[in-house]
């Protein structure tokens, strides 16, 4: 199966819509496209230049992320439908052009089609020469379900899975053309019941960073020994990580 682009959505409720999208075009220093969709719902965030792969929606409750995967308009949707089910997937909703659909530990995701998308934006120029770029999606796993939803998401993207440097994480391996990358966080604990989650993580070298984010409204949630976690204005953590940009 080929995935040639991938797109992560931010999602938000209808009480925090305006001021997460706000504030998420400032922190990628992005443009915003017209809205679309129904009832407006949809927009896309337009870097300067490379092709677009973080979109904004406004949802009727809750909020988070999740990811859509572009499908190669050769591959046939059933037979990835019945892949994804083999491996233990499910479909949550199917029409022309998109599927959506739970991992193993219930974490949402969309096949959409592909529109030729192939240039990964260029990092966001920072102080020092450093620089910041959102490129990871780490999808945060009940105990429980980490080796299932490890395994899943490297059978159905046609990835391997390889321990990351800190311990209780993994990355799969990143196709070239993709402008994000996907790491599993094995969570410490979780309540019956609880699903797949995600949050967002910048590579990070720009030493001025921090400030910028908690000036544009970010709050800070903890600084740990290779990232700090912060939150953006509709709750949503996500991480600046000590290292270089994808």
């Amino acid at each position: 199966m080929v995935i040639p682009w991938l797109t992560v959505f931010l999602d938000f409720p209808p009480s925090s819509h305006h001021a997460g999208v706000t504030f998420w075009q400032a922190v990628t220093g992005y443009g915003l496209s017209p809205a679309r969709g129904a009832n407006g719902q949809f927009a896309t965030l337009l870097p300067p230049s490379g092709d677009a792969y973080l979109r904004v929606q406004r949802v009727r409750e809750g909020g988070g992320c999740h990811l859509d995967l572009h499908l190669d308009p050769a591959e046939p949707v059933r037979d990835v439908i019945d892949r994804m089910g083999a491996l233990g997937g499910s479909v949550l909703h199917l029409e022309t052009g998109l599927v959506i659909a739970d991992s193993p530990g219930g974490f949402t995701f969309c096949l959409v089609d592909w529109h030729g998308e192939r240039a990964v934006p260029p990092p966001l120029a920072g102080g020092a020469g450093g620089a910041t770029r959102l490129d990871t999606l780490c999808l945060d796993v009940p105990p429980a379900e980490f080796e299932r939803e490890c395994a899943f998401w490297a059978a159905f993207t046609g990835q391997e899975t390889h321990p990351a440097p800190v311990p209780g994480f993994a990355f799969l391996t990143r196709s070239p053309e993709w402008p994000i990358r996907l790491l599993l966080q094995r969570r410490d604990s979780a309540a019956p019941g609880e699903r797949t989650r995600g949050h967002l993580d910048f590579g990070c070298t720009d030493p001025d960073a921090q400030a910028r984010h908690l000036s544009l409204g970010a709050r800070l949630v903890a600084r740990q020994q290779y990232w700090t976690v912060l939150a953006d204005p509709a709750g949503s953590e996500y991480c600046l990580i000590g290292r270089e940009p994808i």
